[in-house]
């Protein structure tokens, strides 16, 4: 592996830069991502690795893992503390950083009209998104239809997702209310969720055969266009507590389509 020394490497600063920046990523086809499970996920996954960097110190302490992730990636070095602390998103860095070219999206036309799917209505946190991929892989859901929102490759969102983002089935749409008619005119039950007690209790909502269940942004919830689709589904609640975290609602609503 090649060294590198200087945060002034076209490389380092192509890196930093497309982890900073959703349009960076946009033009570029890139993502950036940290951490030694992270990135052997993606040489697991067969993402193409464009540069993995990793520091003397991990490269010392993980040889195999970093050999097996060098071996898959176009290029490969060895950086500098200095250069570490450039690429670093997080306090306690693994040392290991990888750029991935972005996979071809998902599209609708791999909708599983028997599966189960959750949609996210313009969700903003990506640590939200990335909670609820995490959750709908470990359930078992066929996959997630994301509308608008934050940037599925944001490095936040992946760290979050645990990995989860590189494997599940995630399909971004333009039009979430165009999509959910299609489904629904395909045979598949349709819910949004919502915090008014007088919707119907997601307990008692049969979610046999094909089903989406749609959560909404998390300061305005699901918007009255997708209601008109959908039948409103709640999750009860006692106490004074108005509504749920949307990853918390997103992980309650999936067990129940899983159940």
């Amino acid at each position: 592996m090649i060294s590198i020394d200087s945060v002034s490497n076209e490389r380092i600063k192509s890196a930093v830069k497309i982890a900073s920046s959703a349009k960076t990523r946009r033009q570029t086809g890139m993502f950036f991502l940290e951490g030694l499970r992270l990135c052997r996920d993606a040489a697991v996954t067969g993402y193409h690795i464009d540069s993995f960097f990793v520091s003397a110190r991990a490269y010392e302490r993980f040889r195999e893992d970093a050999d097996f992730i060098a071996e898959k990636s176009k290029s490969a070095f060895i950086i500098s503390d200095l250069v570490e602390n450039k690429l670093a998103l997080t306090q306690t860095s693994q040392g290991f950083f990888c750029l991935c070219r972005m996979k071809q999206d998902s599209d609708i036309s791999e909708i599983d009209f028997s599966g189960k799917y959750i949609a996210l209505e313009n969700l903003q946190d990506p640590a939200n998104l990335g909670a609820v991929c995490r959750t709908a892989e470990a359930l078992g859901i066929s996959g997630v239809i994301a509308e608008g929102g934050c940037d599925i490759y944001s490095p936040k969102a992946q760290r979050a997702a645990m990995g989860s983002l590189l494997r599940l089935s995630v399909i971004r749409c333009d039009n979430l209310a165009e999509t959910l008619s299609y489904l629904g005119e395909n045979g598949m039950k349709l819910y949004a969720t919502t915090p008014d007690d007088t919707a119907e209790k997601i307990t008692h909502c049969d979610m046999q055969g094909g089903v989406v269940s749609v959560i909404g942004n998390e300061a305005n919830g699901v918007s009255d266009e997708i209601f008109e689709l959908c039948e409103k589904i709640t999750i009860p609640m006692l106490g004074r507590a108005e509504s749920l975290n949307a990853s918390m609602a997103a992980a309650i609503t999936m067990w129940e389509m899983m159940r």
